[in-house]
């Protein structure tokens, strides 16, 4: 049996129901992460109880383009009339109420940027389609967080723009939640344009989202409105050190990103008090300069002193009602250092995006003939010939009917995601294993599991003695590639030609069978076998450098990773002979490698 079939919504999704129902467009919305579940099914149908009557309750399908989002040409009503007439959108459609992001983990960029500017603005700004119309949109955004890992999250930009961060937990055992009516949300809502923050409470939020590392201007500012909000739902005028650590708590906890630095010890030893300056040295007295975040710490702990007790008692309580409302897991990540970031939203999705004219998955029209295969998009003709019938129909004389010229037709857009293949090129020869093969192990490791997290295939080719080896044909499975990696040997001499050939070779007939295809090579660039097989350095590097003029005259991706002691000469002029970005091994770290790979393959842009 599931255990979230009997569960009851625990204490905190509550409250936060309620603060949203108060101030729904202030707050922007709530991000709610847990699969589909009847716990989220109680949380959604008490929110919607809480919400005033009649207010709309709409959802933004997957499928949800612009004209479904901001709205556009009403083609029926323009056809009957003969003039353009604008019809709303979804997001116009939704003021004053609730919409609904079901996996939201999976929005595309274009659906997040519309999101995130209609809950700055709170407004619609449709121009287009010679349409120009602002239409109000103050709604509270539900985005329904679905992802199975870390990977999977919402855009940054949309979850700094929702106030309210829960996850989807049932109530502990003994804990009952408040029932909380509409009667008494809506008493709140009268009261909240009356409800005062004081200063020293304001000041204490700023302290304790900077205490966190808290970056976000609008964090704070959201915690003052669920300040408010929580006062005027416990009927007061003015907020005070509850409502202002329920705020913290709910607010910047889920956004906190460091350990606040220490506390002065009271207990220390006060450093000695200088002298008093004389008439000569004595000087005007200036404001103290606002702490730098790499200021010394003596200096932060005397600006602290400054401050005077009942503030730092204050903001010390709001840091504390932070800490206290962090799971237990993300309090030790931040007490050993770790920083929890938002993965870009491009992570976890396969393959390099590609435009095709009849293949793929239709995103949109642009305007143009139905030639070579391409297909009509018969409502976005319409839409732009529906504005001329009158003028047209007169000119033209006869009876009434729809008339559509050449330049009227659309066709449709399509983008395909093509599979991603990168290929990991090992110098596995003595000079290389008597420096860094250990470390290129490690490194490829590393990206191995980089390219696994955006479902990547992957190919490892290894060169040593007198040629090149295919280890390990184009798979996603990461434990095949792991274990092509650990029984790779080193050893004997360098045939860096036959790697760059056989490297050109697998990623050709990738690219050919409609694969986007990566060459990521691990070399010190120093080459001592010749194409033929035969030693000798000075021919070796030539045969070398004709191998990888190969990469750039077929427009190959590849990307050079340098597994020399320091920066080598052969390897950069290598990478410039190829077309290929370079990257040091000893000063990439892992993030450097990572990231360099996601651009070369495509998936950083």
């Amino acid at each position: 049996m599931n255990p979230f079939d009997s569960a009851r919504i625990s204490a905190r999704m509550a409250l936060a129901a309620a603060l949203l129902a108060v101030d729904p467009s202030g707050l922007g919305g709530i991000a709610l992460r847990g699969t589909a579940s009847p716990l989220r099914d109680q949380w959604l149908a008490l929110l919607r109880r809480l919400m005033p009557p009649g207010s709309p309750w709409l959802r933004v399908p997957s499928h949800a383009g612009d004209a479904a989002l901001l709205g556009g040409l009403d083609l029926t009503t323009t056809l009957e009339t003969g003039r353009p007439v604008a019809q709303q959108g979804l997001l116009a459609r939704a003021d004053g109420g609730v919409l609904l992001l079901p996996m939201a983990e999976r929005v595309s960029p274009g659906v997040a940027s519309h999101l995130a500017a209609v809950l700055d603005r709170r407004q619609v700004v449709l121009a287009r389609e010679g349409l120009s119309l602002r239409s109000p949109a103050r709604f509270a955004l539900l985005a329904l967080d679905e992802g199975a890992s870390d990977e999977e999250c919402l855009p940054s930009a949309l979850l700094d723009r929702l106030a309210l961060h829960l996850l989807a937990e049932p109530a502990p055992e003994g804990e009952t939640p408040p029932d909380w009516q509409a009667a008494d949300i809506e008493r709140a809502q009268m009261r909240l344009p009356h409800v005062i923050l004081p200063e020293p409470l304001l000041q204490g939020l700023c302290a304790a989202a900077q205490a966190w590392g808290i970056h976000s201007l609008r964090a704070p500012l959201m915690a003052v409105r669920a300040a408010r909000a929580a006062a005027a739902l416990d009927g007061r005028n003015e907020v005070d050190d509850t409502h202002a650590a329920l705020a913290a708590a709910l607010v910047l906890a889920p956004r906190a990103t460091r350990m606040p630095p220490p506390a002065a010890d009271d207990d220390a030893v006060p450093p000695p008090t200088p002298a008093e300056p004389g008439p000569a040295e004595q000087a005007p007295a200036s404001p103290p300069a606002p702490p730098q975040p790499d200021e010394h710490p003596a200096d932060r702990d005397a600006a602290q002193a400054a401050r005077p007790p009942e503030q730092a008692a204050l903001e010390d309580r709001l840091v504390e009602a932070v800490r206290a409302s962090i799971p237990h897991g993300l309090l030790a990540a931040l007490q050993a250092g770790q920083a929890r970031q938002a993965r870009a939203s491009a992570a976890g999705r396969a393959g390099a995006a590609s435009k095709h004219p009849n293949r793929g998955r239709p995103v949109g029209s642009r305007r143009a003939e139905p030639r070579s295969g391409a297909r009509l998009h018969v409502l976005d003709t319409l839409r732009a010939a529906a504005p001329w019938q009158r003028l047209r129909q007169d000119a033209a004389g006869g009876p009434a009917r729809l008339r559509v010229r050449r330049e009227d037709f659309h066709v449709v857009r399509y983008r395909q995601h093509r599979p991603t293949t990168t290929v990991f090129v090992v110098d596995a020869s003595g000079s290389s294993a008597l420096h860094r093969l250990a470390e290129a192990k490690g490194a490829v490791e590393l990206l191995l599991a980089e390219c696994y997290v955006r479902r990547d295939r992957v190919a490892v080719l290894a060169f040593r003695g007198a040629g090149a080896e295919l280890l390990l044909p184009p798979t996603r499975s990461l434990t095949r590639a792991k274990r092509s990696l650990g029984a790779l040997p080193g050893g004997g001499g360098t045939p860096l030609a036959s790697g760059l050939a056989a490297a050109a070779d697998l990623a050709g007939q990738l690219t050919r069978g409609g694969d986007s295809a990566t060459v990521v090579l691990l070399t010190d660039g120093r080459a001592n076998i010749a194409r033929d097989g035969s030693p000798g350095r000075t021919q070796a590097q030539q045969d070398a450098l004709t191998a990888a003029q190969r990469f750039r005259a077929e427009g190959l991706s590849a990307l050079l990773i340098d597994t020399s002691p320091q920066p080598s000469d052969p390897a950069r002029a290598l990478s410039d002979a190829m077309g290929a970005a370079y990257l040091a091994l000893p000063h990439a770290g892992a993030e450097g490698l990572a990231r360099a790979v996601q651009l070369a393959a495509g998936h950083g842009r």
